[in-house]
């Protein structure tokens, strides 16, 4: 099984950048992780953070995306706890 919550950190990362190294994530999550917690940053605007619910709301293996505990996170949940 794998880690139950997934930290990427996409700080410096364009979009496209992003959502590959996102991408790579999802494909490799197994049943045994819930949520994947993206650290996209708020300083530097909102661009990552509307590809992230744009890209990812109709994912097959994300069941809904909610905020993070603070404005520069995003959490991708696969499972409910």
């Amino acid at each position: 099984m794998g880690n139950p919550i997934i930290e990427i950190d996409l700080h410096g990362l364009r979009q496209d950048e992003a959502q590959k190294k996102i991408d790579q994530v999802l494909a490799k999550a197994d049943a045994g992780t819930y949520q994947i917690r993206l650290i996209h940053g708020f300083h530097r605007g909102t661009s990552l953070k509307d590809m992230i619910l744009y890209e990812y709301e109709l994912h097959p293996k994300v069941k809904r995306i909610m905020p993070g505990d603070n404005m520069g996170t995003t959490i991708l949940v696969l499972r409910e706890l």
